[in-house]
Formats: structure tokens, sequence, C-alpha cells
């Protein structure tokens, strides 16, 4: 009789232990949850503009000669590229309301567009300044086309464009070399 009574105490106490185990594991469970944030919204991408080579090729050729135009090629994966952008945003931010056109090319492979070049479109507030490119669609001759010094084997590569006087820069730029160039374009007639 009493290893009956022993058994079922022992028998009761680990079917507690057990629903015990069972809640705690349900609570751990539900505390160690990750909450993952909503994508970004197709609306949200689609205010990225996507150019093709032959509209990109227009768009580099057919200025304005009265505006000054800053095009920049990076991608979001491009260290250098990242480092120069901050001098770029702010110089944008100097020179707003004059005529002055900053222009973001990503090269970045089309799966990153609504997530990394998104995100570094609103990390910087250039939304309406970034331009998408997919790089697979680019040929030689789209280069040899557009540019006298870029081949397209290396990025950043920055066009500053002002009627006929252009000027190439293949490479991160710093800040006082940023300024120098945007300072002789602006400053002549």
């Amino acid at each position: 009789m009493k290893k009956i009574i022993l058994y079922s105490l022992l028998s009761i106490s680990f079917l507690a232990c057990k629903n015990n185990d069972e809640k705690v594991a349900e609570n751990q469970v539900k505390e160690d949850s990750i909450k993952i944030e909503p994508a970004k919204s197709e609306a949200d991408v689609a205010e990225l503009v996507e150019f093709s080579p032959e509209k990109m090729s227009a768009y580099i050729q057919n200025k304005n000669p009265d505006t000054l135009y800053v095009t920049n090629f990076f991608a979001t994966w491009c260290g250098p590229c990242m480092h120069e952008i901050p001098f770029f945003h702010k110089k944008m931010e100097e020179l707003q309301g004059q005529p002055v056109k900053f222009t973001f090319v990503s090269l970045d492979n089309k799966t990153d567009w609504p997530t990394e070049v998104s995100d570094f479109a609103d990390e910087f507030n250039i939304r309406k300044n970034v331009t998408l490119l997919d790089g697979s669609l680019l040929t030689a001759e789209f280069f040899k086309q557009n540019f006298k010094t870029w081949d397209g084997s290396a990025i950043p590569f920055t066009l500053i464009k002002k009627g006929d006087k252009v000027d190439e820069t293949l490479g991160s730029m710093t800040e006082e070399a940023l300024n120098q160039k945007l300072s002789q374009f602006l400053s002549a007639k």
C-alpha cells in the first residue's frame, strides 16, 4: 500500500512538472520570438525610378546648359561609395535652390532594390534623387558612348557636367575634392 501511494505521489509530481515545463517552454517561445518588421511597401520601392541603359544614356546626354548635373554611380555594397555619399548629401543641401541636380544611380542587384537601396535612400533622405540601373544590362558600348574614362569596371564613378564642360572621377572623392570641383563648375560662366 505504501508503494502504491508513493508511486501515485511521484506520478502526480512528474505530471505536474511536465505541464509546468510545457507552459515555461510556450512562454519562452513567445518571449524569444523576433518581431519582423514589414518589408518596404511596393509604393516605397515604386518611388525609386528605374532607367534602362538607353534612358540613362539620354539622361546623361541631354542636359540644360544652365544647370550643373552631378551624377554619382554607386552600389550599397561598395565601401568607398558609401564613404563619399555623406559629402554629396551635404553639398546637395548647401546648394538647394540653385541650378544643381544631384542624381545617385544605383548599380545594385535588382533583388536589393526594395531593401538595401530603399533603406539607403531613406537614410540619406534622397529617395527622389536615386535612380535604379540594372547593371547586368550594361554593355561595353554603353560606356564608350557615354564616358571618356569610365569602362564600368569599378565604382564609385561621378560625372559632373554643365553645358559642354565635363568632369569624370573614377573612385571615391574626398569632401575637399568634391567641393573644389563643384566650385569650379559653379564659378564658370
